[in-house]
């Protein structure tokens, strides 16, 4: 766990520093956002590749190696004095963090089952869920008070721990050993970094590009989603492939690693969202935005202590559900928001969304895989965080997307009413012209009285985008609850609820 949490903190604390690094480095925000990109890319190709070199080292080797890569790559990006030695550290941080997560996820739910499974699910999720949301306040704060090397720092005394505890304390079952004669499925391989690499880079400047009205867009998005294909049918047809897509006949399986893709794509998305609406439509700094964000950390932190006792008594379905309805409920109240609110109106829906999301995720995570085998694990965890390492990814983009196009949207709807015809507006522009006047010529004022009353209304038209984006996730989280009455519920939630 001291693993996960110090690489799924790396996963958001590095956004808040992004500004700082691209002076550092003398690079755009859009340069310096490949800091963020790359990592993403390698953390993604590596986690369905776990199993494989599960097989290849032995599982507990395996760990030990990524644990000790990601530390040595979290060094090298603090001692970065130059973009590309930083986007080099952080593809070799992604590729060893990518394998712990999964690895983590299947050594736990292997090592406790029936009641105790609940309770380590929590503290599981003490790493997968909290460590994201505290991950903007914790490198906020070392970036005003250190540096923003000390972000990556952290990570090295942390890393060295958890190696040398997991070499003494965790062990590998018979199946988890390190195999012979294993093959090297040179081609899904080939595939699957072609499907991520271009998938990511699409998720991540399409928005800048316009989108599919821009060639290389439509050119890469192609490659993308042949390459995907491809990387599909060579794991079923045929032998000795990098995963195991048989996984996803068990209906527990692929119903619930759905609705955690969706959930992972609200969890990225709120943390996008709120930050941006706080820094830019608020004018919070960046620690004051990440103290904000606090409450939705505590909160999970409540919820998740309150699913390890209470988790192996009730149905998780319901849990879920009424995690997911809260989730919903905190997004629709984000979405009432203006400019006159106080700070308690931003900690109160963040408190619910954090409980919500503690609430529904220990016991998805745990129906999700209860119906496949021990053997199945490593692999399974593989694809489940994959597959929600793109929900993630899909998420961020969209809400970008959302912001610009509902700002144009709203802008539009509105320009129309800045007109000679409008006597609400000829009056405003009168009486603004007057006080202009008095510091400016007449001309000048009125020209000053319409760029304010226009600066107005895109202050308006962006707060309306943040305010639709907010209640498109509300209304997402509602419409993902049938599917987790889908799932059969676990075997300790069937037997407390016939008694």
């Amino acid at each position: 766990m001291i693993a996960v949490f110090t690489y799924v903190l790396d996963s958001t604390i590095a956004s808040v520093a992004l500004p700082y690094m691209a002076g550092s480095f003398s690079v755009t925000r859009d340069e310096s956002m490949w800091i963020l990109t790359s990592y993403m890319i390698a953390c993604g190709i590596m986690v369905p590749m776990v199993d494989w070199f599960c097989k290849l080292c032995g599982r507990k080797a395996f760990f030990i190696i990524s644990v000790l890569i990601f530390t040595t790559a979290s060094m090298l990006c603090g001692m970065s004095h130059n973009i590309e030695m930083m986007i080099f550290a952080r593809i070799l941080q992604g590729a060893g963090g990518g394998g712990i997560l999964p690895i983590v996820q299947a050594i736990m739910m292997e090592t406790f089952e029936g009641k105790e499974r609940p309770k380590a699910m929590a503290v599981f999720g003490l790493g997968v869920i909290l460590a994201p949301v505290i991950g903007p306040t914790l490198g906020g704060w070392i970036t005003d008070n250190w540096a923003w090397p000390w972000i990556f720092y952290i990570n090295v005394p942390l890393g060295c721990i958890a190696a040398i505890l997991s070499k003494k304390l965790i062990f590998d079952p018979p199946y988890a050993k390190k195999q012979k004669d294993l093959k090297v499925d040179v081609r899904g391989f080939l595939y699957l970094t072609v499907w991520l690499v271009t998938l990511q880079v699409v998720l991540d400047k399409g928005n800048n590009a316009d989108w599919f009205n821009a060639d290389w867009i439509c050119w890469t998005t192609l490659v993308s989603v042949i390459a995907a294909a491809l990387f599909f049918r060579s794991q079923i047809k045929y032998k000795d492939t990098l995963v195991d897509l048989s996984v996803f006949k068990d209906k527990n399986f692929s119903t619930g690693t759905f609705i955690q893709v969706v959930v992972q794509g609200v969890l990225y998305s709120s943390l996008v969202l709120l930050p941006q609406f706080l820094q830019g439509m608020m004018g919070y700094n960046a620690s004051l935005s990440g103290l904000a964000i606090m409450p939705r950390g505590i909160g999970s932190l409540i919820s998740m202590s309150i699913c390890g006792v209470i988790a192996s008594k009730l149905d998780g379905r319901w849990l879920t559900a009424a995690g997911l309805a809260m989730v919903g409920a905190a997004s629709l109240i984000f979405g009432s928001l203006n400019l006159q609110i106080a700070s308690i109106n931003i900690v109160i829906p963040n408190f619910i969304m954090g409980f919500g999301l503690g609430l529904a995720m220990i016991p998805l995570i745990s129906i999700t895989v209860q119906t496949l085998k021990n053997e199945q694990m490593t692999n399974a965890s593989g694809l489940n965080n994959l597959l929600k390492t793109i929900g993630g990814a899909i998420g961020t983009s969209l809400v970008a997307t959302m912001l610009t196009r509902f700002a144009q949207i709203h802008q539009y709807m509105m320009v129309k009413h800045l007109s000679e015809l409008n006597p609400e507006f000829v009056r405003n522009v009168q009486a603004m012209t007057a006080v202009f006047s008095r510091i400016a010529h007449p001309s000048d004022a009125n020209y000053m009285a319409n760029s304010l009353i226009y600066k107005q209304l895109l202050q308006q038209a962006t707060l309306w985008a943040f305010m639709d984006a907010f209640r498109l996730i509300g209304i997402v989280c509602f419409l993902v609850i049938p599917l987790v009455f889908l799932l059969k519920p676990s075997d300790n939630s069937a037997q407390s609820s016939a008694h």
